[in-house]
C-alpha cells in the first residue's frame, strides 16, 4: 500500500512539473532591464529546441517590457521564427498582441509620420511573417499596417530608418528598404498586386537603382528580395551574391557576420579593432542558411549540413546562439535576431516542423 501511494505521489509530482514546464513564458515572468549578452556564456551540453524557444521568449518579452518598442534586432524576426517552436513550447502571444496594438491602439486615431517611417516596416514585417508561418493568410491588421507603410514612403522610394551604427541592420536606410521589399513580396493573398503596393514597389525599385549596395550583406538582402519582387536583382546577381556567401564558410562549418561587411568602405569598429571575420556566429550562420534555402540550395547540401551541425554544437546554455555586434558593441543585441534566424535555418533544413515562409 505504501509503495502504491509513493508511486502515485511521484507520478503526480512528475505530471505537475511537466505541466508547469509547458506553461508559456509571459510578460509578467520576465525581468525589466536589459541583461548583458556575453561571449563567455558556456556552450550547452546538447542542443535543445525548447531552450531556444525559452530564450527567444525571454529576449523578446524583456525588450518589450523594458523598451516598449518593436525593433528589428530583437522582436521582429522573433515573430517569424517562434511558430516553428510552438509544438515544443507554448507561446503566450504577448509579442503578437504588442505588435497588433501599434495599429489598434497607438495608431488608432493618427498613423505614423514620415519621420517614423521605420515603425510600419518593422511592425508590418513582424505581423506578416507571423501570419505566413501560422495561418498562411494575411490578417486584417497586418494588411492595414502594410498599407500605412506606403503613406510614409519618401519620394526617393526609401523610408527613414534608424542610424545607430548597429550593423548590418540599424546603420543605413538600405536595410529597411530591403526588409520592406521582402515583406511585400512574401505577403500572402496577393498583397503585392494591390494598387498601393504596386505603386510603392515602383518607387522602391528606383531607390535601389539610385542607391547601390554597400556590402555583401546588402547584396544578399537584394538577392533574397528579388526572388519575391521582380526588377530588384538579376539571376546572375543572385548567383554571385549566393556564391560569395557560401564561399565565406569557416572551417568549423559556421559563418561570421563581419565577413559580409568587409567590402563596406569606411565601416570600422568603434574600438579601432579589425572586423572579426574568423569567428563563426549565430546571425551569420543562420542568415546564410536561410538565404541559401530561399535561393534554391537543397537542405541536404553538404555546406548547409555543416552549418546545421555548427548550430547543434554551439547553442549556449541559455538557449541563444551568440553573435558579437560587428561595429558598435550595442550589448550584442544582434544575438537575439541571430538566434531567431538560427531557428528559421533549422526549420528550413527540416530540423523543425513547418515549411519556411510557406515553401521548401
Amino acid at each position: 500500500m505504501t509503495m502504491s501511494f509513493r508511486a502515485l505521489f511521484l507520478l503526480f509530482v512528475f505530471a505537475r512539473s511537466f505541466a508547469l514546464s509547458q506553461q508559456p513564458i509571459t510578460l509578467d515572468d520576465v525581468e525589466e532591464g536589459l541583461p548583458e549578452i556575453h561571449a563567455n556564456e558556456p556552450i550547452a551540453a546538447e542542443y535543445s529546441a525548447k531552450k531556444g524557444a525559452e530564450y527567444l521568449d525571454r529576449a523578446a518579452l524583456n525588450w518589450q517590457k523594458t523598451k516598449k518598442c518593436a525593433t528589428c534586432h530583437t522582436n521582429m524576426f522573433y515573430l517569424a521564427a517562434r511558430p516553428a517552436l510552438s509544438a515544443i513550447q507554448s507561446d503566450s502571444g504577448d509579442v503578437r498582441r504588442f505588435y497588433e496594438d501599434y495599429r489598434k491602439v497607438r495608431w488608432q486615431k493618427k498613423g505614423p509620420t514620415e519621420n517614423q517611417g521605420f515603425w510600419p516596416i518593422v511592425v508590418g514585417t513582424g505581423l506578416t511573417l507571423n501570419d505566413l508561418q501560422t495561418t498562411g493568410k494575411l490578417s486584417d491588421v497586418a494588411r492595414e499596417v502594410l498599407d500605412m507603410m506606403w503613406t510614409v514612403q519618401r519620394e526617393d522610394g526609401g523610408w527613414k530608418w534608424p542610424h545607430c551604427d548597429y550593423a548590418p541592420m540599424e546603420i543605413d536606410d538600405h536595410y529597411g528598404v530591403t526588409v520592406a521589399a521582402l515583406t511585400v513580396g512574401i505577403a500572402p493573398d496577393g498583397y503585392a498586386e494591390t494598387p498601393q503596393a504596386r505603386a510603392g514597389l515602383d518607387k522602391l525599385r528606383e531607390y535601389f537603382k539610385n542607391n547601390p549596395p554597400k556590402s555583401l550583406h546588402h547584396r544578399a538582402m537584394l538577392a533574397w528580395c528579388s526572388i519575391r519582387v521582380e526588377g530588384i536583382a538579376t539571376e546572375a546577381q543572385r548567383k554571385e551574391a549566393l556564391d560569395e556567401l557560401l564561399a565565406l564558410q569557416l572551417d568549423d562549418g559556421g559563418w561570421s557576420t563581419s565577413g559580409f561587411l568587409t567590402d563596406w568602405k569606411g565601416l570600422a569598429r568603434k574600438d579601432g579593432q579589425p572586423l572579426d571575420t574568423k569567428t563563426s556566429d549565430g546571425y551569420g550562420t543562420g542568415f546564410v542558411i536561410v538565404v541559401a534555402r530561399e535561393l534554391g540550395i537543397p537542405a541536404d547540401d553538404p555546406r548547409l549540413r555543416r552549418g546545421i551541425a555548427w548550430l547543434h554544437a554551439n547553442q549556449r546554455e541559455s538557449g541563444k546562439w551568440f553573435t558579437r555586434s560587428p561595429v558598435n558593441e550595442a550589448r550584442n543585441l544582434i544575438s537575439n535576431v541571430g538566434s531567431a534566424f538560427d531557428i528559421l535555418a533549422l526549420q528550413a533544413c527540416n530540423e523543425l516542423p513547418g515549411k519556411l515562409f510557406g515553401k521548401q
